[in-house]
């Protein structure tokens, strides 16, 4: 299915460029994601999800596959699996910054594919939840990007004059006692043999980028998506909930006319 949301964040284009680009930086403010290993352009976490009393988590790996500096457009493809086997979700994310009052203006495109017990909730609901989600991220990297109160000027104080120095008598150059010793010469190393040259170690030469160890993050509350849907949900149980209670009603009514 194919989503659609909007944030905004008061800061510069350019931060929120580097912040968005940055894995290390942007995972902490998804809600229940956890990242764990950094490599290259690649990247691999945890995403931790309630449905009410039911926890699932969802072990994953990401790509960049575009980043566009001029543009500020990145693709991110990510893919995941319920560590219990009860689902998949797979998602390629395009996001795209531009410039808005003096802030910066997100335009996100999702096209998503979920199965197991997520998928219950329907399009219309996981694209409101998805809503949700995205503005509690842009809530968390407006806060981490928020300009520092600049401190207050500090007024120098005026530099005392120093005191003129003292007028210093000239001495004799005394003339030397002793003759200066000889400066010995550095030791010369002699040249490695044929031998140790080949016994010498080699530094190994690699194409992979560097992985990146990321610290031992704190335990990641977990997303609850009944907390992001809770009023949806209502308003599409009410109308079932009052067809019941109508039900029964009847029910009722009619046991009491047959006494």
């Amino acid at each position: 299915m194919r989503l659609d949301h909007e944030f905004t964040v008061p800061a510069p284009i350019g931060e929120v460029w580097q912040a968005v680009v940055d894995p290390e930086r942007v995972a902490p403010c998804m809600p229940g994601a956890t990242l764990t290993k950094v490599e290259g352009d690649k990247f691999s976490g945890t995403v931790k999800v309630k449905l009410g009393p039911i926890s699932l988590l969802y072990k994953g790996n990401g790509e960049f596959l575009e980043k566009d500096d001029a543009a500020h457009k990145v693709t991110i493809k990510a893919s995941g699996k319920d560590s219990r086997g009860a689902g998949t979700a797979a998602a390629t994310v395009t996001l795209t910054l531009t410039e808005a009052d003096g802030g910066t203006h997100g335009a996100v495109a999702t096209d998503l594919s979920i199965t197991g017990k997520p998928a219950q909730f329907g399009r219309g609901l996981i694209s409101e939840v998805g809503g949700k989600i995205l503005d509690t991220f842009a809530g968390c990297l407006s806060g981490k990007l928020a300009p520092s109160p600049e401190a207050a000027p500090v007024a120098e104080a005026p530099a005392a004059a120093a005191p003129a120095p003292a007028p210093v008598a000239e001495s004799p150059t005394p003339e030397p006692t002793s003759t200066p010793e000889p400066v010995a010469k550095p030791a010369v190393k002699p040249a490695p043999t044929t031998a140790e040259i080949n016994t010498d170690p080699k530094p190994a030469s690699s194409d992979r980028p560097p992985l990146r160890s990321v610290p031992a993050a704190p335990e990641t509350e977990a997303i609850d998506l009944l907390d992001y849907a809770g009023q949806s949900v209502l308003k599409r149980v009410a109308p079932v909930l009052l067809g019941i209670a109508a039900v029964v009603g009847l029910v009722a009514i009619i046991r009491a006319l047959r006494k």
